[in-house]
């Protein structure tokens, strides 16, 4: 990708979860990027294009931040505790309305982000609970197909306004929840144990 164009859907990627997608225009992400509207024309047909190639780059990215994490947790608890950590913090930068906009209003983005969730998410979680089993920190009987695809049928489920109202409730605190129902419902009583010291430890809120 060339450097500039990655530099323009960085920023245009920052200003979507800053404000919304939506309510953004071409006239808005040209103004912020500091660039005119013909440069960006060079680089996407349109508002949904960019938005696809925004969020699409995001996902890559997320995937390597991700790996990162699971690659330097010594056991799965401490993977699932990392990634809690950094979700939590992504979401306190969001715009309540980003998750709605994609679904309704570019269809490709959205499916670029369906993707990554069925792909990358569905599988680092199944990877996790495989390695917890193993590790005696989970239930041995646990389906780790079954787990994951309800994990990520709850991803939705933390954005769906309809059950926690954003005049209410804060996407990070909803999946901090979230990830303390999923912990302490695979963990094996070792597992629980680990986790507990761990929280103690380290003032965590799981």
């Amino acid at each position: 990708m060339d450097e500039k164009f990655g530099q323009i859907l960085l920023q245009a990627n920052q200003l979507f979860m800053r404000c919304g997608i939506k309510s953004v225009t071409m006239d808005d992400i040209a103004r912020e990027l500091k660039v005119s509207k013909k440069t960006l024309y060079k680089y996407v047909k349109d508002k949904s294009d960019i938005v696809k190639q925004a969020i699409t780059m995001h996902c890559s990215c997320e995937q390597e931040i991700t790996n990162a994490l699971l690659n330097e947790a010594e056991n799965a608890i401490d993977e699932l505790i990392s990634i809690t950590k950094h979700v939590s913090q992504h979401l306190q930068q969001i715009h309540p309305s980003i998750h709605f906009d994609l679904e309704k209003y570019y269809p490709e983005a959205w499916q670029a982000f369906m993707n990554h969730k069925e792909g990358h998410i569905k599988e680092c979680i199944s990877g996790n609970i495989e390695r917890g089993i193993k590790q005696g920190l989970y239930r041995n009987n646990l389906n780790a197909e079954i787990i994951a695809k309800l994990y990520i049928s709850k991803i939705d489920v933390v954005f769906d306004p309809a059950v926690f109202p954003i005049s209410k409730f804060r996407f990070s605190k909803v999946h901090e929840e979230l990830m303390r129902y999923h912990i302490r419902g695979i963990a094996s009583p070792k597992g629980i144990k680990y986790l507990e010291d761990k929280v103690k430890k380290e003032n965590l809120k799981l």
